[in-house]
């Protein structure tokens, strides 16, 4: 091996050159010598320590991972076993009409600061309602919870006749069926932005920052942001999706990247 070889020039003492040079070694030539095997030695072993806090660094990337890929594995899971989630899709519509509110009407809010029409706007998209709210939110007195319970009671009175219309058999595996791909295309988006803020977040470590600690807090909001994604993507395809009676929708098969859990 060579005294300019990457290994040594990285993880050798810095004072291996100038010995080199005191000795009056030539190029080429052979050195045997015990503190030459001795510094080799040193710098496989500094190698080895260096790829294993590698590894070590990766698989704490991947728990961060794993842990997400589990909560929301055991949730299909559950999802899959039950016939009955008409509970699961009234809470998420719910949920969802509560976090539109909110986004729009702020908590303390004056009036004057409400995104009224972003509001009605965002009600139409997701619900397919066409709702008065200008007209509500210039009522005298009124607050964003009056405003809330109004919507919610709206797109909980479409939703039934959608259901008496077709059935509560077929009702229930549509809303089984769509929940399940909501899931499973939602997740595999995160896990694309999952792999992007991996490919990224080293770079923290220039601003002293622990790249590890950033990547779980970052990851952790993007998983939050995943879970009012879904909640919200489903609604608005369950309210608008136009069924007929022959239909008999299967539940889809979980994607390759939820499959194996680690």
């Amino acid at each position: 091996i060579s005294v300019e070889d990457d290994l040594l020039r990285i993880f050798a003492p810095e004072r291996l050159d100038t010995i080199m040079r005191t000795l009056g070694l030539k190029p080429g030539e052979a050195i045997e010598h015990p503190w030459m095997s001795k510094a080799l030695e040193t710098s496989q072993k500094k190698v080895e320590q260096r790829n294993f806090e590698i590894r070590k660094n990766v698989l704490k990337y991947d728990d961060v991972m794993n842990d997400q890929r589990k909560a929301i594995f055991e949730q299909r899971i559950e999802f899959m076993s039950e016939t009955d989630l008409s509970e699961v899709v009234r809470d998420m519509r719910h949920q969802t009409a509560e976090d539109l509110v909110e986004a729009h009407i702020p908590p303390k809010a004056f009036a004057d600061q409400w995104d009224v029409e972003g509001l009605k706007e965002k009600v139409a998209n997701t619900f397919g309602l066409d709702l008065p709210i200008a007209e509500w939110a210039a009522e005298e007195g009124i607050a964003d919870e009056e405003i809330r319970e109004r919507i919610t009671d709206a797109a909980d009175k479409a939703y039934a006749e959608k259901a008496s219309e077709v059935g509560p058999e077929l009702m229930r595996r549509v809303e089984k069926y769509e929940l399940l791909r909501t899931i499973d295309d939602n997740w595999r988006e995160h896990l694309q932005q999952l792999d992007a803020l991996r490919s990224v977040i080293g770079l923290r470590g220039y601003a002293q920052r622990d790249p590890l600690n950033e990547y779980k807090t970052e990851a952790f909001n993007l998983f939050g942001h995943l879970l009012e994604s879904l909640r919200e993507e489903f609604t608005r395809r369950i309210m608008a999706i136009q069924i007929q009676a022959q239909q008999r929708p299967q539940a889809p098969q979980p994607p390759r990247q939820m499959q194996a859990i680690h």
